[in-house]
C-alpha cells in the first residue's frame, strides 16, 4: 500500500527502499536505493509537487546498493537471460514540455 510523504521532508541523498513515485501513484520519482539529487528537489520545487508516495521506507547510506540484491533481482543478469542488452541505470529526470 502505497503512503504519501510530504516533499519537505525529501532531503538530498535520501534514498528509498521501494521506488517513489508522484502523487498519481503511477509515474516513477526515484528508483528504489537510489540518493536524491539536487535536481531530484529542483523537480519538485518547480513542479510544484504537493507529496510523493511509496510502499517503501527511508534507508541509511550504504543500505541502498543492497536493495536490489537483498531482493535477489539482477538486471543485467535478467537482460542477458532475455537475450536483451543490459541497459544503465537512468539518473536524469526528463524535462517535461509545459502545454
Amino acid at each position: 500500500m502505497l503512503r504519501k510523504i510530504d516533499v519537505a521532508s525529501i532531503k538530498l541523498n535520501m534514498m528509498f527502499s521501494s521506488p517513489v513515485f508522484f502523487e498519481d501513484g503511477k509515474n516513477m520519482f526515484l528508483a528504489a536505493g537510489k540518493a536524491v539529487k539536487a535536481y531530484h528537489l529542483a523537480a519538485i520545487k518547480k513542479w510544484k509537487t504537493p507529496f510523493l508516495m511509496t510502499e517503501g521506507r527511508a534507508i541509511e547510506e550504504g543500505e541502498g546498493s543492497n536493495i536490489e540484491r537483498m531482493a535477489g533481482f539482477d538486471k543485467r543478469r535478467f537482460a542477458a537471460a532475455n537475450g536483451e542488452k543490459p541497459q544503465d541505470d537512468i539518473e536524469e529526470l526528463e524535462e517535461l514540455e509545459e502545454i
